[in-house]
């Protein structure tokens, strides 16, 4: 694996998840800069950013599939009686599995909010979608009369 051009800079950015979306404007500009010239820095910030968007993207699957399973239950009858015994040291209770189906709901909604705002993930897909649109602005036609 090549070495980075500046280590300091790499140590800077490593420790920052190579995430310069918050830096001021002048120091951005040398971070890209940066990224340029360094082939190693900039191979990591992929990295980053393709781990970021798969992990957003994993969480905006689950909430579909619980979703999902929740219409299901509650279009099925025998689904939505079926509950499950849980024996708990001397208590026992019984789970639905539209309350499952419920939980797990509300645990991908806050996992996805926890990756949207941990990482710079929904800051890096505004900046493709921006990108691309530039892109495809360029290709249409250039005046209609």
């Amino acid at each position: 694996m090549s070495q980075c051009t500046d280590p300091v800079v790499g140590d800077i950015l490593s420790s920052w998840r190579y995430d310069i979306s918050g830096s001021s404007p002048a120091v951005r500009g040398d971070l890209e800069e940066h990224f340029a010239e360094c082939r190693q820095c900039r191979n990591r910030l992929r990295l980053h950013r393709t781990i970021d968007v798969t992990l957003i993207g994993v969480a905006t699957l689950s909430i579909l599939a619980f979703l999902l399973a929740i219409a299901v239950i509650h279009q099925v009858e025998p689904l939505r009686t079926w509950a499950i015994a849980l024996p708990m040291h001397r208590l026992s209770f019984a789970v639905t599995l539209q309350e499952i189906a419920v939980a797990g709901l509300f645990a991908s909604v806050v996992a996805w909010l926890l990756i949207a705002l941990m990482t710079p993930a929904p800051v890096f897909l505004s900046e493709v979608a921006s990108a691309q649109a530039r892109v495809m602005r360029n290709r249409g036609p250039r005046k209609i009369a």
